[in-house]
């Protein structure tokens, strides 16, 4: 009989440890601030397979861009959330205004302290508001793969940025990894389209899942994926770059794992922090990968 009362309170504990669990990471997503992680860590692959030092300050200067930039994003598209994402919605409505406040507060500090140490390309730092334009208001989104490449070459801009900052834009290393990562955010964008199937429908905009379905979704994401993995040991084998960029494979595998169970009823921590996960997750293979060379 005590076992059984012991075991009861031990099943208890870990439903309460995992529901917190999931609420602290559904706050994580809801606010945004994972997704700016995830972009915080392009940064740092890009500076690790260039061989750059790591700064600070192309750090901040990303995260503060793409929490503006997402923030921004979830009160324009706030009445397709509220079909696709209610959650989310509501989590906008609740503490959206909030979040705006923070998202542009860092935004226009990282504009300042570009200005004032004088960086070259600060100007570009006006882009953010520019992509939220075209993106929500000028229509892209509703042009079916356009919206698909316009997320996929706006995150291929990253590595770009940094190969700026650091005067290192046209290395091969900055480029290929710029090509790849816009490759692989084309590919997501149709996986993160599957979970907005009826709430595009209703909006009139033109995805790969509405248009084929999400089994033919997955396979052509799938395909693209190999393909690109194959790019990727072909041109690490017929040029310059250094071995460790075999580590973007790790993506790929990631992404391979992912793609397979992508169906319109996943959640939000699905889509939210398991895909979008994949940057991150590449950031700590690449990580390791340095520290065990040096």
């Amino acid at each position: 009989m005590a076992e059984l009362v012991s075991n009861s309170i031990a099943s208890h504990r870990t439903r309460r440890w995992m529901s917190s669990l999931e609420s602290a990471l559904r706050l994580f997503v809801h606010s945004n601030l994972f997704i700016s992680l995830a972009t915080t860590s392009v940064v740092v692959t890009t500076i690790l397979l260039a061989n750059l030092s790591l700064e600070p300050l192309p750090l901040f200067i990303v995260f503060a861009a793409t929490l503006f930039v997402y923030t921004v994003n979830r009160f324009t598209d706030l009445e397709e959330d509220e079909e696709n994402v209610p959650e989310r919605a509501s989590f906008t409505k609740r503490y959206g205004r909030l979040l705006l406040a923070a998202g542009v507060g860092l935004y226009v500090t990282a504009i300042g302290v570009a200005v004032i140490l004088g960086l070259p390309g600060a100007v570009y730092l006006l882009l953010p508001p520019v992509i939220i334009l075209l993106y929500s208001v000028g229509g892209i989104k509703r042009v079916f793969l356009v919206k698909n490449l316009f997320v996929g070459f706006a995150w291929g801009g990253i590595p770009l940025g940094v190969g700026y900052y650091y005067g290192r834009l046209w290395t091969l290393e900055i480029l290929a990894f710029a090509v790849y990562l816009t490759a692989m955010i084309t590919v997501a964008a149709a996986i993160f389209d599957i979970k907005d199937i009826e709430g595009d429908r209703q909006e009139g905009i033109a995805t790969v899942p509405n248009r084929f379905g999400t089994a033919t979704t997955r396979r052509y994401s799938q395909a693209a994926n190999l393909a690109i993995a194959a790019a990727v040991v072909a041109v690490v084998a017929g040029s310059d770059l250094h071995l460790e960029f075999c580590s973007l494979l790790a993506m790929n595998g990631y992404v391979a794992c992912y793609v397979p169970f992508a169906t319109p009823d996943r959640g939000p921590l699905y889509y939210g922090f398991v895909v979008d996960g994949e940057h991150v997750f590449l950031a700590v293979v690449v990580v390791g990968l340095d520290w065990l060379i040096w």
